[in-house]
C-alpha cells in the first residue's frame, strides 16, 4: 500500500514540480530547515533549562515564551517536509534513514507529552533558581538526544 501510495504521488504535478524546477526544491528545503532550527533552537533552549543552565529563569515562563515558537515553527516544518517526501516518494519511504528520523520525532514527541502531563505539574515547586527534578532532568537529556538524533538523520538523508 505505502508502495502504490508513493508512485501515486510521485506522478503527481506536484511532485513533478518539485523535481523539475531548479529552485523549488531548494527553496522549500530552505523553509524547512529554517523552522527545524526553530524549533530545534527553542526546544534546547527549554531542555539546557531543565538541566540545571540559567536556574533565575523562570521554568513555567520560559516555557510559555518558546512553546508557540516551537508550535509555530511545525507550520513551516510539517508542509516543506511533505512537499520535499513528494519529490522522491519511493526514496524516501524505501530509506531506513528516513524512518530512524520519523521514529526519533515520534519518540521526542512522546518524550514531550509524558513531560507536560507528568513532572510539568509541578513546575511550581522548581521553577526558579532551584534545580528541576531528576525526572525533569532526564526527559530534558531524552529530548536534546532526540533532537540531535533528528538533525543527524536529516543531514544523512541526503547521503544514504
Amino acid at each position: 500500500m505505502i508502495s502504490s501510495l508513493a508512485a501515486w504521488l510521485e506522478a503527481t504535478p506536484l511532485s513533478e514540480a518539485m523535481r523539475g524546477s531548479v529552485w523549488l526544491y531548494p527553496s522549500v528545503e530552505i523553509v524547512h530547515i529554517v523552522g527545524f532550527a526553530v524549533l530545534v533552537g527553542s526546544i534546547a533552549m527549554f531542555d539546557l533549562r531543565l538541566l540545571g543552565c540559567a536556574k533565575a529563569l523562570s521554568v513555567r515562563a520560559l516555557a510559555a515564551h518558546l512553546l508557540p515558537w516551537s508550535l509555530a515553527s511545525l507550520l513551516l516544518i510539517v508542509p516543506a517536509g511533505l512537499l520535499m517526501l513528494s519529490a522522491q516518494p519511493q526514496d524516501f519511504l524505501g530509506n531506513r534513514t528516513f524512518w530512524l528520523k520519523m521514529g526519533l520525532i515520534a519518540a521526542a514527541g512522546v518524550n514531550a507529552a509524558l513531560f507536560h502531563v507528568g513532572v510539568y505539574r509541578s513546575a511550581e515547586e522548581w521553577d526558579t533558581r532551584r534545580s528541576a527534578p531528576p525526572l525533569a532532568r532526564l526527559h530534558g537529556f531524552l529530548s536534546l538526544c532526540l533532537w540531535i538524533g533528528v538533525i543527524c538523520c536529516g543531514r544523512l538523508l541526503a547521503y544514504t
